[in-house]
């Protein structure tokens, strides 16, 4: 038995035992899925690799921190809070204020303690927060995350013509039928937080978001509501915006011989040829053109008589007069 036992460790100092740096050159090579299962493998099995594996992944916040958008303008850093608890254990969670208002700016963040109370809180991203529907993702991927699929546009509907009376809560309830609505909210007032008459919904499907607009059935609040795409408004003909307020004109072909205003003549356009000449005057039926009249003679210049300015009684020199600035005074001789 003993040297059985002294065998076994000759052979594990002869490097029979693999040693860690021998385990990180074959788990080099190996993809990380390949690594996810391998881990989660031996972490079912034991506790202690369980362990260590959260206290790793928990270790960067980053990992651990929501941002929750849509909030009510009502909702406190309190209230906030209590929504998300039902996952973990918080270890921060607060409402984003505006500086110079101290109004909220309708989102705020969440921040747990282990990284597996932030999964959870994920895997039902929507949650109804005093009447509004919040939605949460990872900080980090900021307003990136389930709406930024490249088919939102066919999954977020406008909805319009709401009664005063109808909450988010009864939005999402009635448009609920159609399919899992991801988040949706009724518009409302900052000042006021009343609401403004119309809210958004976003559906997890496209198909669910079709359902809803196809549905006769639109009345909610004892009103006809609008169901339809959130971006139906927008261009959507592929024409290119209008530039310089200037509007198109169809083009109006000019007579010949005349340039047409606003066209560059460099060149033949189709159907005109530049130089044009102008057709000679039809003097047969018309009779001879005018002629111009004589010309007005030209007068020669004009001489005008010396003035004679008679002696004053008194022999004072005479004043000048007006209308006569131009012409010499004469004075007497003494």
């Amino acid at each position: 038995m003993e040297d059985l036992k002294k065998r076994k460790l000759e052979e594990a100092g002869n490097g029979d035992f693999s040693s860690k740096e021998e385990l990180r050159l074959l788990l080099d090579p190996l993809a990380k899925p390949q690594l996810v299962d391998l881990l989660a493998k031996l972490g079912s099995q034991y506790p202690s690799i369980a362990e260590e594996i959260k206290n790793i992944a928990s270790a960067d916040p980053v990992h651990r921190k929501l941002f929750v958008r849509g909030l009510a303008w009502n909702t406190t850093s309190e209230t906030l809070c209590a929504a998300f608890q039902e996952h973990g254990e918080i270890e921060e969670g607060a409402v984003i204020y505006d500086k110079a208002t101290g109004r909220s700016r309708g989102y705020g963040f969440i921040t747990f303690k282990h990284m597996e109370s932030t999964q959870r809180a994920l895997r039902a991203p929507g949650k109804l927060i005093e009447g509004r529907m919040a939605v949460c993702n990872l900080a980090c991927e900021g307003l990136t995350g389930a709406s930024s699929t490249p088919d939102l546009s066919l999954r977020k509907l406008y909805i319009g013509s709401l009664s005063p009376e109808v909450t988010s809560e009864m939005l999402l309830h009635f448009l609920g039928r159609h399919g899992e609505i991801e988040e949706g909210s009724v518009a409302y007032d900052k000042d006021t937080n009343e609401s403004r008459g119309f809210g958004f919904v976003t559906y997890k499907t496209a198909e669910a978001a079709k359902k809803a607009i196809d549905d006769p059935e639109k009345t909610l609040g004892g009103r006809n509501i609008i169901v339809k795409y959130a971006d139906s408004n927008k261009n959507k003909t592929g024409q290119p915006p209008l530039t310089g307020g200037m509007i198109p004109m169809p083009a109006v072909p000019m007579a010949p011989g005349h340039m047409q205003p606003g066209r560059s003549h460099i060149g033949t356009p189709v159907g005109y040829a530049y130089p044009q000449t102008v057709a000679p005057y039809p003097s047969a039926s018309y009779g001879s053109p005018p002629t111009a009249p004589a010309p007005y003679p030209v007068q020669g210049p004009v001489s005008y008589p010396p003035v004679s300015v008679k002696r004053d009684p008194l022999g004072l020199p005479p004043a000048p007069s007006v209308g006569m600035s131009n012409y010499p005074y004469y004075y007497p001789k003494q």
